[in-house]
This record gives structure tokens, C-alpha cells and sequence, in this order.
């Protein structure tokens, strides 16, 4: 099937493309790219005034399936990411069972070539059980189809086993990722340590509980050399860490949220479970520095940590409640609307953050640009119609999003995964 689409703004920061342009898609490559194309295709599509990027790749998402499927599906989730331009999604391992075996990892793509309307790649677990006493067999699972490893929502807490997994993931050419929690620290904390948590006399989680984990990567691969890639960043203090990692050439990336950039551990006065995410929300300050490392690119990628939860769960009150909010559906408008329209990040930024910052992180080498022979995954946006968050609207199989019944400017109108128009949804 050939798919033309014709005068529209092309950006991609990855090929420093930006300017009107046709695409011509076929055998869901792209096959052109010219100021003016002629010639015959399946379907025309008229694209003038609307931005035409790479399709968005999130390397942290959860879909639940296999055992949550009351939360997700990777066939509601993959929905979910196609409403929000999301082409290409990274499952993290945290299901159960735990993707750990090779069983697991076929299971995932298997369900995926059937009920996913987007690429889904699974993430294995670091270790067996994600219990953090054993190595899971990273070579298998590499072979079967693990694009990176990380045993998400459980850091890797001995140093030991932390040192070899790097090593094993560098051998592989894996990405290491790691959810950076000092768990003795962060023992039964429900919202960010400090002003907020003492008005209302609940349990906090320091900063100390993540920068102590992320000192302690970033040492690990100063020394060995092996990359680490930190997960969901949330304060000022690891921004700093960093920083001084990388200026020291430490092979280190990492990824900041939606919600990490857009909230802060104010909304938790209202004590409103929405708001609870681990990291939690943090102070106005530390929102500011994870900003500024982000527009500065010392923070390369946005990643949304999509975690959705049935609502009984997310119902049971703060302290109870499970940690997690939504991001696949209201990432890309928010931050169209809260950050580039307010000209606090720039559009080629976060659009580089969302395309082929993570492609080059994950090798996913014809993803995340648009260039004759690159897979065709493309997003269509257009920067001034309203993206309306509405319950019955979302694809997701869970509500739990702070954003619900808001308008945000800037709105995904096509997502193309290998040259065919998965969304607006047929049926």
C-alpha cells in the first residue's frame, strides 16, 4: 500500500529535517521525501498546517499483561498509546509473572503481533523474581526478544549484582535501566518528604532515598564503564549527580515523566490518591531542575511510566492507594500546552526527547526518524486543536490521570505504524 502524504511541516530533529515537505509511504517504509511528489498512490492524505514528526517511543510503560489485566491489556494499552501518537512502547517486567523467562518474553510478543496496534517491546527483569538476589538469564532473554533490562518499581539494591548485570547488559548492547530507590529510605513513605508531608502528618520518602541509588550507579559505571540508564529522575539533587557524572564522561543517560514536569507535591493537599506516583512528586524547585535538564538535554529522554490501575484500587485513599498515574494519552497535548506554548521547552526539544533520543538509547536503528528507508511510524499533530481528557474517551482500561476533564492546545489527529493509519481507530 502506498500512503502520500502531502504538505505537511516536516521535524525531525534527528535528521535536522524542518520544513513543508511530501512523504510517500510504502511497504511501510518511508519511500520519499521531496518538496512536491508525483505519482500514484492508495490514499492521499492532505496535511497542510498540521506538523508531521517521527512517531513517539516510550521506553517505560506498563501494560499490565500477563496477571493485571483488570489494570491493562497490551491490546488496551496499545490503544491507549496510539491515541497518544505513542508508535513504539517499552513494557517494563513487573507482571506476573515476572518477565523473567524466555516463556514470558515470547508470550508478550506473541500477544502483541496479535491484539497491539503499535510496536510493543518487552523489558526483562534484571533478576530472577525482580527479588534481587539472582540474575535472570539476561542472554536468553536478550535473544528472545528483550530490548533492555530493569526490574522497574524494585531498584537493584546489591551493588554486587548490580556491577555484573551492567557488564552482562553492556555485552548484550542492552539498556540497563534502573529504578534508583534506597528502599530503607523510602519504607513506608506515601508522598515526597517535607512541607507537604508534615501538614499532613503521612509518611514521606526523602530525596536521599533516590540520589544515594543514583550515586551509587553513576560510581559503578564511572569505574567500569558499563552505561546505566536512570529511571523516572525527580530531584534537583540527582539532576546535580548527573551532571557532575556526565561532565566526568560517565556513559550514564536518563529518562524524566510527564507528571514529574508538569505537577508538584502541592497537589497532594488536596490528599487526592490521583497525585500519589513513586518517585513522588516533588517540590516546585526540584520540577524546575529536572525542566532545565531537559531542555538542556542532560536529561535526553521523556518517558511517560504509564501505570494504570483499576479504580477500587486507586479509590482506597493515599495511604493505601497503589502508586501510579496514567501518561500515554495525556502526555504529548500537556506538554504541547503547559511547556511548549508557554515557551519553557522548546517544540524541536520535546520532540527529539519523545523520537530518536530514546531510539538511539534502545539501538532501535530505523525508528524515531524520517528518512527514506526508516520504518514508517509518524505522528500528524496539530498544534492548535484542543485535546479534550474525558473519561469516556480514553482508551485506557484505567481512569487513574490527574488530567481528567481538562482541555489541553495541541492534539494528536493521525498516528501511521508501519505505513498504516492506526488511529483515528476504524471502529
Amino acid at each position: 500500500m502506498k500512503l502520500l502524504i502531502r504538505k505537511g511541516r516536516v521535524l525531525d530533529p534527528g535528521q535536522k529535517l524542518d520544513g513543508v515537505f511530501d512523504l510517500l509511504l510504502a511497504d511501510g517504509r518511508i519511500a520519499d521525501i521531496k518538496p512536491e511528489i508525483r505519482t500514484q498512490a492508495d490514499r492521499v492524505l492532505e496535511a497542510s498546517g498540521l506538523l508531521v514528526v517521527p512517531g513517539f517511543i516510550d521506553l517505560h510503560v506498563h501494560l499490565r499483561e500477563p496477571g493485571f489485566e483488570h489494570k491493562e491489556t497490551i491490546a488496551s494499552g496499545s490503544r491507549a498509546a496510539a491515541r497518544g501518537g505513542f508508535t513504539t512502547v517499552c513494557c517494563m517486567p513487573n507482571t506476573s509473572p515476572v518477565v523473567d523467562s524466555v516463556e514470558i518474553i515470547r508470550f508478550i510478543r506473541e500477544k502483541a503481533s496479535q491484539e497491539a496496534v503499535v510496536n510493543v517491546l518487552p523489558v526483562a527483569a534484571v533478576t530472577v523474581g525482580q527479588k534481587g538476589q539472582e540474575l535472570a538469564p539476561l542472554e536468553e532473554l536478550a535473544a528472545a526478544g528483550a530490548v533492555a533490562f530493569s526490574d522497574d518499581g524494585q531498584p537493584v539494591w546489591n551493588s554486587a549484582l548490580m556491577r555484573r548485570a551492567m557488564e552482562r547488559a553492556a555485552g548484550l548492547g542492552r539498556l540497563l535501566i534502573d529504578h534508583c530507590e534506597e528502599k530503607s529510605l523510602a519504607a513506608g513513605g506515601v508522598i515526597n518528604e517535607g512541607r507537604v508531608s508534615r501538614s499532613l502528618s503521612i509518611p514521606g520518602i526523602p530525596v536521599e532515598a533516590e540520589e544515594i541509588m543514583v550515586a551509587r550507579d553513576l560510581i559503578l559505571a564511572r569505574h567500569s564503564g558499563w552505561p546505566v540508564h536512570l529511571a523516572h529522575l525527580s530531584t534537583a539533587g540527582s539532576v546535580e549527580l548527573l551532571d557532575w557524572a556526565k561532565a566526568a564522561g560517565v556513559p550514564a543517560s536518563a529518562e524524566v515523566t510527564p507528571h514529574h514536569l508538569l505537577l508538584t507535591e502541592e497537589q497532594l493537599l488536596s490528599r487526592d490518591p490521583v497525585y500519589k506516583v513513586n518517585p513522588p512528586l516533588r517540590t516546585e524547585a526540584d520540577r524546575q531542575a529536572l525542566l532545565k535538564a531537559l531542555r538542556g538535554g542532560l536529561i535526553e529522554v521523556i518517558a511517560t511510566d504509564h501505570a494504570p490501575h483499576a479504580e477500587q484500587e486507586k479509590n482506597q485513599g493515599l495511604e493505601k492507594a497503589p502508586f501510579g498515574i496514567n501518561g500515554l494519552e495525556t502526555a504529548v497535548p500537556s506538554l504541547l500546552d503547559k511547556l511548549v506554548k508557554s515557551g519553557e521547552l522548546p517544540l524541536e526539544r520535546l520532540i527529539e526527547a519523545l523520537t530518536i533520543a530514546p531510539a538511539r538509547l534502545l539501538k532501535l536503528e530505523n525508528k524515531g526518524q524520517i528518512k527514506i528507508g526508516a520504518e514508517a511510524d509518524l505522528v500528524l499533530l496539530n498544534l492548535n486543536e484542543k485535546t479534550l481528557i474525558r473519561r469516556e474517551g480514553l482508551q485506557s482500561r484505567s481512569k487513574n490521570t490527574p488530567f481528567l476533564n481538562t482541555d489541553f492546545q495541541g492534539a494528536v489527529v493521525m498516528t501511521v505504524v508501519g505505513g498504516k493509519i492506526v488511529y483515528p481507530f476504524e471502529n
